[in-house]
């Protein structure tokens, strides 16, 4: 498409626009030195707090171990090039077959397993990643639909957040007292901040030396959602519009970083990592006989050991979940001969071998794992489960205790932290972990009764005690109790 333009209208003027419309956008950009917004940083930050809250109520996020350091891992690759930023960024995958992604304030950036399922490459994933960043580096949302109203940038932040995510409900009853009755607010980003996001992402892919083609790939996946979307439009669409007008402004960027003679070394992207998390993803956000069906559909039409080997892999899985565990291990066989130095799947063995039953097997593998990579929570956290099926407590309760400062939001680690102080007798402390169970599960109310239970308990820890008051008070603070 965008060749054809170049024939019609020439090079020459077309490198002309270009230029133009790119020293304008400069001019827009200073990057960690935002203009002055609407809403502080202290109050997109509360903004942020209490719509995660809200967020874990609605939806079910999938922060098992893997899944979680996966994503969390791409965003500090561009975090480390986009320089100093005034948030800490955590990175969700929402279970929802909704073609959606959305930044909210204070760092928080959403994928919905909808939208995973339709890339195809690890760049594609980092491209929409890095577009999301931008938006939050920017501030596009604290600027507010008037620049000068912190009603309106309130509005617009708890509003979007609502069309984003798919539930108009979300922001009711949010900071109802800065909302004001009729206003009225733009829900979606202005071209010039789309264009301001698709640069900054162009810009850090290339430091990042991976191709920004795939930023063009995935727009045009956008384009084809958008015109076969039957009248229903896609959240991501009607908050991140005009995917036709991006994709023409990201191709003159690629046009003009090529007519300018800039080579830039792309590295090869391994995409083993991506698809891995992909079938994890699919099967976790699909009824299992769809994801059967798109899995065996996959391995019949492969065109490549490596589709093959995923397909297989995605087959092992749901083997396991349906708790045939000789076909699962069998399956993940050949997906380990296929990949012999990829030691994740050795956990993933490991997990099948616990899962059966097996844990003298499932110890071998998740011990040489957590020892080969001691940051490894993935392998940690399995590895905790076999100690604690195997009667060794102490060490398990280690390995939790390890997983829970590492991953201090991951909701399963409390909740198996408190089962073992429960069969210790330390009921007290049992209950500070349920009220982090239930605080990261989206279940406030019962955070609240089991974090009030042991705040003032003799027999809890200190430093606990003084946790659960904090987290109460936030609570409190944030109007959720």
């Amino acid at each position: 498409m965008y060749g054809v333009r170049l024939k019609h209208h020439g090079w020459g003027r077309s490198l002309v626009s270009l230029f133009l419309c790119l020293v304008l956008v400069a001019g827009r950009m200073m990057v960690g030195v935002p203009t002055a917004k609407a809403m502080t940083i202290g109050e997109e930050r509360e903004i942020g707090q209490k719509l995660l809250y809200k967020i874990r109520t609605r939806f079910h996020l999938l922060d098992d171990p893997d899944i979680s350091q996966y994503m969390n891992h791409l965003g500090r690759e561009i975090l480390a090039v986009a320089g100093p930023q005034y948030f800490k960024y955590h990175f969700f995958v929402v279970q929802s077959d909704q073609f959606n992604a959305f930044a909210a304030p204070a760092g928080l950036v959403f994928f919905y397993t909808g939208l995973i399922e339709t890339m195809k490459t690890e760049d594609e994933l980092v491209s929409v990643m890095a577009h999301e960043i931008g938006h939050v580096v920017s501030r596009h949302i604290a600027s507010g639909s008037e620049k000068n109203a912190k009603v309106g940038a309130i509005s617009m932040a708890l509003g979007m957040a609502s069309l984003a995510l798919g539930d108009p409900a979300l922001a009711q009853g949010l900071f109802t007292g800065f909302v004001a009755a009729g206003q009225a607010v733009d829900l979606h980003f202005s071209r010039e901040d789309e264009e301001q996001a698709d640069r900054l992402s162009f810009d850090w892919m290339n430091k990042l030396h991976r191709n920004p083609e795939a930023m063009v790939d995935m727009l045009k996946t956008m384009r084809r959602i958008s015109r076969y979307s039957m009248g229903h439009v896609p959240p991501y669409l009607q908050t991140h519009p005009n995917p036709e007008a991006r994709l023409d402004y990201v191709q003159s960027l690629i046009t003009l970083q090529n007519a300018r003679g800039k080579k830039n070394h792309y590295i090869k992207t391994d995409n083993f990592a991506f698809l891995r998390m992909k079938s994890r993803v699919f099967v976790a956000g699909n009824d299992p006989q769809k994801a059967r069906i798109y899995f065996t559909n996959s391995l019949a039409s492969s065109k490549n050991r490596e589709q093959s080997a995923m397909a297989t892999y995605g087959l092992a899985l749901l083997e396991a979940q349906g708790l045939n565990f000789k076909k699962a291990l069998a399956d993940m066989a050949l997906v380990r001969k296929q990949y012999p130095d990829r030691s994740i799947l050795e956990v993933d063995a490991g997990v099948m071998y616990l899962d059966s039953g097996n844990l003298d097997r499932a110890y071998i593998l998740l011990s040489q794992a957590a020892d080969r990579d001691p940051d490894d929570m993935y392998a940690a956290v399995n590895l905790a489960r076999v100690l604690e099926k195997k009667g060794e407590i102490k060490a398990a309760e280690k390995l939790y205790d390890k997983v829970a400062r590492a991953m201090p939001e991951y909701a399963k680690v409390y909740y198996d932290l408190g089962r073992i102080k429960e069969k210790e007798g330390m009921t007290g402390t049992s209950y500070f972990y349920l009220g982090k169970y239930y605080l990261y599960e989206g279940k406030i109310k019962f955070a609240g009764h089991y974090l009030n239970q042991s705040k003032d308990n003799k027999s809890v820890p200190a430093p606990l005690r003084k946790e659960a008051k904090k987290l109460l008070k936030q609570l409190e603070k944030l109007k959720l109790l």
